[in-house]
């Protein structure tokens, strides 16, 4: 018998994703659409569809973008040559890179400068990564589990540093760096985790949650990196999880048997899609909603010159 939802805090958008989304609303409000934008902005169908309706359209390609067009960067972040080449063909760019991401790339190219290499932990093939590493021409070894770190060949090993993709589950990270720095013991760390504030919180949280609840249901996408980790923090705490894009998603059987349901969402999953599943599963019969205590984020990041509301 259904008693008790939990839910988890915080969940849902994190600070580069409300920032990568107004940076698209106001390039529409003022530039009027159609605005392109290279990539998803952020990885949820959701948002995706909402902004396709204000006039957003999303591309891969830049030969997709007309001359003279404004186009927007999603919050992953782009390599050099891509950069290069919306500087070449003459866009009026903006960049909803994540400044969490972007502080990866400032540091790559600080420390390329000074000679050394480098080895990325992250997803193969994620957008992310593909920036990050396409930051430089080489010198950037990726390596997705610790068995991948045996394989690593730098030219040198004495200038040698690691980043890591924003999103990771942090402790799979920890895991390979640790191998890392068994084979490598000089390789130098970031001076600040590369695995973002809001991911950090939010798999803390549902660690917190997931020992109280008989089932965790994580609201995103499928694409989103940060939730699928959420679902796997679940799973390995030994609560069964499931993931889901929106309330229609949910299956009953899942229920059967469960009393306490514990509800999160990944930073790109909007809150009205979390409260369709609470509805949903009231509507199953849970009769009362509990709040988790947990750390309450104010981090605001600034929009990019030419989008702010002038005084």
């Amino acid at each position: 018998m259904l008693q008790e939802l939990v839910l988890a805090e915080p969940r849902g958008f994190c600070a580069g994703v409300d920032r990568a989304i107004e940076i698209v609303e106001r390039a529409l409000d003022k530039f009027g659409a159609p605005i392109y934008v290279r990539h998803e902005i952020v990885h949820n169908t959701y948002v995706v569809n909402d902004l396709k309706q204000k006039g957003a359209i999303f591309i891969e390609d830049l030969a997709d973008v007309p001359a003279g067009a404004t186009l927007v960067f999603s919050a992953h972040g782009v390599s050099r040559a891509i950069q290069n080449e919306a500087d070449r063909l003459g866009f009026n760019v903006f960049d909803a890179t994540c400044p969490l991401v972007s502080k990866v790339h400032v540091e790559l190219a600080k420390l390329h400068k000074e000679g050394y290499e480098f080895i990325m932990i992250g997803h193969k093939g994620h957008p992310e990564v593909e920036g990050t590493m396409g930051q430089l021409d080489s010198g950037i070894h990726l390596v997705e589990e610790v068995q991948d770190v045996a394989h690593v060949s730098p030219l040198q090993t004495d200038l040698l540093a690691v980043v890591t993709q924003t999103t990771l589950s942090v402790d799979d990270a920890a895991d390979i760096l640790a191998a890392v720095k068994a084979k490598f013991p000089k390789v130098r760390e970031p001076k600040q985790q590369d695995i973002c504030y809001a991911t950090q919180n939010r798999q803390d949280a549902v660690k917190v949650l997931s020992p109280q609840v008989d089932l965790v249901i994580v609201v995103g996408s499928p694409t989103s990196s940060n939730s699928n980790r959420l679902r796997e923090v679940a799973q390995k705490v030994g609560t069964e999880s499931y993931m889901v894009d929106n309330a229609q998603e949910l299956q009953d059987q899942w229920f059967v048997g469960k009393q306490r349901i514990g509800v999160t969402a990944g930073a790109s999953a909007p809150e009205i899609l979390v409260q369709e599943v609470i509805d949903r599963i009231k509507a199953m019969g849970a009769i009362s909603v509990r709040k988790m205590n947990g750390i309450e984020e104010t981090i605001k990041f600034p929009l990019p010159k030419g989008l702010k509301i002038e005084a």
